[in-house]
């Protein structure tokens, strides 16, 4: 990746998690592929659930994992769609055209869990968050992205 950067936050707790989510939602524009990697149970639906709720300005929204359904999509107020993916089912990477987020990625902001199974094209552009586990069930989330794209952005949620 070049020209690229990469910041770590220390999240102490899952409300510092939830806090960086809805500082993301705020920033995040429509056109943006965020790929969310992590060990499992790192706290990638966690961030995405948070992330998708505070964009529909609702704490209580019925936000499902994708892990069966491998997409679920999300219209905001604003006009925003945002789809929600899980590849983790996928066996090949081209499966994922199948799902319709080739499309959606231009328009949409899209939350990719296990983004390892998508096409090596798709990384253009995207930022990528890894959630790692810390000690004591705390998180540390990296990001690395462009940073012509991302830099501003990365620079608001971390203050």
């Amino acid at each position: 990746m070049s020209d690229a950067i990469s910041y770590t936050l220390h999240l102490g707790t899952e409300a510092d998690t939830m806090g960086l989510a809805r500082k993301l939602a705020a920033a995040v524009p429509a056109g943006s592929l965020i790929a969310l990697t992590g060990d499992l149970g790192a706290g990638k639906s966690t961030l995405a659930r948070a992330f998708i709720r505070a964009r529909l300005e609702d704490d209580m929204a019925e936000v499902p994992s994708p892990t069966f359904t491998l997409v679920q999509t999300y219209d905001c107020d604003d006009g925003v769609e945002i789809w929600h993916a899980d590849l983790y089912r996928l066996t090949d990477p081209e499966e994922a055209y199948e799902l319709g987020l080739d499309e959606a990625r231009d328009e949409a902001i899209c939350l990719i869990e296990w983004p390892d199974r998508m096409p090596d094209d798709w990384w253009n552009g995207a930022l990528e968050i890894t959630l790692e586990i810390a000690e004591q069930g705390a998180r540390n989330a990296t990001f690395k992205g462009n940073a012509a794209r991302w830099q501003a952005l990365i620079e608001k949620v971390a203050s």
